[in-house]
Parts: structure tokens; sequence; C-alpha cells
């Protein structure tokens, strides 16, 4: 898969994601990069901000963008066809989506979104 086919990936996953559910998220931006940071390198994604459940009233002045990250070469690494990679941008998608909204990888355990 090529750069530009995952990207297009990571926007049909966001793409999946109910309207409703967008339109709550605040100040995110997502992000498409090769590789995660080598202390971790089977990192799929990342957030990178501060969940809604802990923003307080003064959290927004100044308040560069969160960030969720999705990497490409771990994903096309642990996936052998098209339809995997699909199926686990999805899912990291959603994953990091969570964790914009306060729930951490416990509770997406729990849910089965790991």
């Amino acid at each position: 898969m090529t750069a530009e086919e995952f990207d297009e990936a990571v926007g049909d996953a966001l793409d999946d994601v109910p309207a409703e559910l967008l339109a709550l998220m605040d100040n995110v931006v997502f992000l498409v990069e090769d590789e995660p940071p080598s202390d971790d390198p089977e990192l799929l994604g990342v957030y990178d901000g501060t969940p809604l459940t802990e923003r307080d009233s003064g959290w927004a002045s100044g308040a560069l963008p969160d960030r969720i990250t999705i990497f490409r070469g771990p994903t096309l690494r642990m996936c052998q066809t098209r339809e995997e990679i699909l199926e686990e941008v999805a899912v990291t998608v959603v994953h990091e989506i969570a964790h914009h909204f306060g729930i951490d990888d416990e509770r997406l355990h729990e849910l089965g979104w790991d």
C-alpha cells in the first residue's frame, strides 16, 4: 500500500466515525507518519493532548491542537492483506479518538477495542 493509499484509508476510517461523535471533538488534528518513535517501534497510533475529561475552563487559552497520529510502517508490517490494513487503521483511529474522550487503554480492552 502506498503512502497516499494509507492516507486515504485513514480518511475513510474517519468518514466512518459517526458525525455526531466527530462534532464533539474539540481542537484535534489527525496526522499520518511513517514510523513511531524508536523507543516504541510497534506503536500503531498515538493521542497527544489533553483529554476532554481533563480540560478546565482555562484550558483553551492559547492551546495548540491535540494530535492523533497514525503510523503507517508498523501497521503495514503487521498486516498481511489490504483488508487487514483497512480494519487495523479503523480500529486504531477509533482507539485514539477514545483517548481524546478520556477513555484509557484498560477500558478500551474491556470494550474489545485493543
